[in-house]
């Protein structure tokens, strides 16, 4: 694989910054993972980095080097993540639960595959054109599931995230085959509330993403002013060969199969905090599949 990528996550005018990016490869797939910690709602910032956390290090359990059954374990991973944010609640006896969206992109052969909880979201720009885009889960982008006597004001609010005390809603999407400049652009919504799409696919378009991205971030940051949310952006192009010889180009062909390379910090909270529990994980995960066995049974 070849890829180039740049992130940057900027505070705005929020009081501390609660979004969390990163992404990690083997020699046959990578990772891309965005979230975005839910203001109203207690330590947003440790459930995106729990979030983050989750999915890298079930990546590095799975990819040998690359994942078999990826859709299955984006759900996986997503649920996984959503019982370590309840488990760490419970343990320190939290009245209300940190919450966070979540967004992660696998690319893997030719294809990607990703999954999305919340408003954080994935653009995919080809030739120039929006490809696709995912579907937030709030009322104002679902108005079906609003009806028509829906409060407008109530219509932003998003219906699942992780981190809350129902199962997550999540959607997935692929695999789609890639082309040769695809470029795919990870976001929370402090990005796309303040830009259209029209705006993000014009800059990703028409300028490689270590210049785009930075535009994208200064133009929302700009237009939304002193009251600005978080902004974070992850972006990669996808095996450009002019654009991959830049500083930021990175080719998983020479390294060994039991390499792991990830920017993923492993620390809960920024200057301090403990590794995730490797048997919490593993309770988390035979949790879901247990719940799943009973679901395939009662259909029987």
């Amino acid at each position: 694989m070849k890829f180039s990528v740049f992130q940057v996550s900027r505070r705005g005018g929020r009081s501390r910054n609660e979004d969390r990016m990163g992404y990690c490869y083997t020699r046959e797939s990578s990772l891309f993972v965005l979230a975005d910690g839910m203001g109203g709602h207690p330590e947003g910032e440790v459930a995106a980095q729990m979030a983050l956390q989750t999915v890298s290090a079930l990546f590095q359990r799975q990819a040998k080097p690359v994942v078999k059954g990826v859709s299955d374990f984006l759900a996986t991973s997503l649920l996984a993540a959503h019982h370590q944010i309840i488990r760490y609640a419970s343990d320190k006896g939290m009245l209300d639960t940190p919450r966070t969206t979540l967004v992660a992109a696998v690319m893997q052969g030719n294809s990607a595959t990703w999954i999305h909880c919340g408003d954080s979201r994935l653009y995919l720009v080809r030739d120039g054109e929006l490809l696709t885009r995912t579907r937030d889960h709030s009322f104002v982008e679902h108005r079906d599931l609003a009806g028509p006597g829906t409060d407008k004001a109530n219509r932003n609010v998003l219906f699942t995230c992780l981190g809350s005390p129902t199962r997550p809603v999540f959607d997935i999407t692929g695999p789609l085959v890639l082309q040769q400049g695809d470029k795919i652009l990870l976001c929370s919504d402090g990005l796309w509330g303040s830009l259209g799409d029209a705006e993000i696919t014009r800059q990703l378009g028409r300028l490689p993403v270590s210049e785009a991205v930075p535009e994208l971030v200064e133009d929302a940051l700009r237009k939304a002013g002193d009251g600005s949310d978080n902004v974070t952006v992850i972006a990669l192009e996808w095996e450009t060969p002019d654009v991959f010889e830049s500083t930021r180009g990175v080719s998983t062909d020479s390294i060994s199969d039991g390499v792991f390379a990830s920017t993923i910090q492993s620390a809960v909270l920024d200057g301090g905090g403990d590794d995730l529990d490797d048997a919490a994980i593993e309770r988390s995960i035979a949790e879901i599949n247990e719940a799943i066995r009973r679901s395939a049974a009662r259909k029987l």
